[in-house]
């Protein structure tokens, strides 16, 4: 810091030897909680979907659409959410979205026409749209590479926790208030947090790290700098089709595209049909599949925590970055096709067993944003986060009304193959296409 020129010697060398604060952690903290209120919000709808059917006399493929709603708005959103990302304050941009989709949450509860359901999940996508791009972009202000990964996997966790241990919560509360009161929860607490959010955020060099942490950070990897904007205010204040074009057209990046939207194929399996899944074909009552449907995000979780502590500790053992990053993702994808298991049981232990293997196999391969952090050109990792998010969530979009199409005719047996098939096939991109990971000049 150029103030330590004005010190004593002793002085100086004391300043530059103090111990680095710990303030990156509880950056990690606030996100890990966001990500829990996002994934609510996300899968209130499956978790009321069973009784909220009932009532409404909805059919699959009704419920496919308002499935597929919120990834309409989502993956649309993406590149304008990332493109907001690389110019708006993450305290304020984050605070603004999370408070607005809390709101349509709360109204959600508050209809009872599929119009109205499918209009808000729209806007709920659209408005949870920035949220990733926006994690993604502080961690790496935050983090250095060598602790990206542990960080990463710590908050993406959350979208797994907040489900295993409230998904019981929400069955309940359906079961004793209906299906209204579990939109109206998870809003509130939404609007909440978003004022804490707003708070509490600041950018490094805004916050209460000190000189050391801040050092730390930037002499690992980490862009501490980020929020000046490597392109300067007019460059950052207009959106340049050659940015998109470049983040368009690198094989690199198609390669964890495609695998994004692999990946999230079977995240939006469990995020939509899964309780569907084990009330009307596994035959299970609301308050036991909420129990029951709650183990494969426990060991999705399991998974997540693996994953980020995996990589970081090959990477500090020496492995290339490339990988220390895929090789957790790989293995992921290659355990999630366990999943066919459940269509060749009777036994809905086994069944579970098999759902939970698949889901351990998701959260293991669930570190793909340590990748955007890696490759996306400093100037653009919001855009680059939004194309990566863009494709990887059009399977919000395909994954509900596959499913619903497939379920409506054939049963959930070729449902179960086809998110199989998927996760394979995100294997092979990582494989075959991404190479060597490593920063893209722009």
């Amino acid at each position: 810091m150029a103030h330590s020129d004005t010190l004593p010697p002793r002085a100086g060398a004391a300043h530059l030897a103090q111990a680095p604060t710990r303030v990156r952690y509880v950056v990690m903290l606030l996100l890990f909680v966001t990500v829990v209120i996002n994934y609510l919000d996300r899968a209130n709808l499956s978790i009321a979907a069973p009784g909220l059917s009932q009532a409404l006399g909805l059919s699959p493929v009704e419920m496919g659409l308002i499935f597929s709603a919120f990834g309409w708005t989502y993956a649309a959103a993406q590149i304008p959410g990332g493109w907001l990302v690389d110019r708006v304050s993450p305290r304020l941009l984050y605070a603004v979205a999370l408070a607005l989709w809390s709101l349509a949450t709360v109204l959600l509860g508050l209809v009872g026409s599929f119009i109205g359901l499918f209009v808000l999940r729209m806007a709920v996508g659209a408005l949870e749209a920035p949220a990733y791009p926006i994690n993604n972009r502080v961690v790496t202000a935050w983090f250095p590479e060598r602790e990206r990964a542990t960080a990463i996997g710590v908050y993406t966790s959350g979208q797994f926790i907040g489900l295993a241990l409230l998904t019981p919560v929400l069955a309940w509360l359906q079961h004793a208030l209906g299906w209204h009161m579990v939109f109206m929860v998870t809003g509130a607490a939404g609007i909440v947090w978003a004022g804490i959010w707003y708070a509490l955020y600041r950018e490094p060099r805004q916050s209460r790290a000190n000189a050391a942490e801040i050092r730390h950070i930037a002499e690992g990897g980490g862009l501490v700098d980020l929020s000046a904007g490597a392109a300067g205010p007019r460059a950052r204040a207009r959106f340049r089709w050659g940015d998109l074009g470049l983040v368009l057209s690198r094989r690199k990046l198609w390669g964890i595209y495609l695998g994004q939207f692999c990946l999230t194929s079977t995240l939006w399996f469990f995020l939509t049909w899964f309780p569907t899944y084990l009330v009307l074909y596994r035959g299970m009552d609301f308050l036991k599949s909420g129990v029951l449907g709650a183990l494969p995000f426990i060991a999705a979780v399991i998974g997540v925590l693996c994953s980020g502590t995996l990589s970081d500790w090959l990477l500090r053992r020496g492995a290339s970055l490339g990988l220390a990053r895929k090789l957790p993702v790989i293995c992921g994808l290659l355990i999630s096709t366990s999943i066919i298991g459940a269509n060749f049981t009777d036994s809905t232990a086994w069944a579970i067993f098999f759902m939970s293997l698949a889901f351990f196999g998701n959260g293991l391969a669930s570190i793909t944003w340590s990748l955007v952090s890696a490759i996306a050109p400093a100037r653009l990792i919001g855009l680059t986060g939004g194309a990566f998010n863009f494709i990887g969530n059009l399977s919000a979009i395909t994954t509900p009304l596959v499913i619903g199409w497939v379920v409506n005719r054939a049963g959930f047996a070729p449902a179960i193959a086809y998110i199989a098939a998927l996760a394979l096939l995100g294997a092979l991109s990582y494989i075959l296409l991404v190479g060597k990971v490593e920063r893209i000049e722009a």
